[in-house]
């Protein structure tokens, strides 16, 4: 059984059991959580909604809080000696599916 849900801006493929990364969630380390726009469920057969299914949402448990890896963002100007460097780390939020309801 799987389904998709949509969370910050991004539509996920999520299954029980699995650990997904989603943009930074305003929720503390090891509480729970629920997300309500359930765009699709697909067990023996595919239910879709339009464009949310009611009643049915995905459960899960926050597992940690982080940065992704530093990546660069270097910006120049050819010939014109002007050059700019810029990191930056994206905020995460890891969260374990425990329960797809429908």
């Amino acid at each position: 059984m799987y389904a998709i849900i949509e969370t910050g801006g991004k539509q996920l493929k999520v299954s029980e059991n699995d650990v997904i990364f989603v943009e930074k969630l305003e929720v503390a380390e090891g509480d729970k959580i629920t997300f309500d726009k359930v765009l699709l469920v697909s067990d023996n057969e595919t239910i879709i909604g339009n464009p949310y299914l009611e009643n049915a949402k995905v459960e899960g448990t926050v597992e940690k809080q982080g940065k992704e890896k530093k990546i660069i963002v270097f910006k120049y100007k050819p010939k014109k000696s002007t050059k700019k460097k810029q990191g930056h780390r994206q905020p995460y939020t890891k969260i374990t599916i425990n329960s797809i309801v429908f």
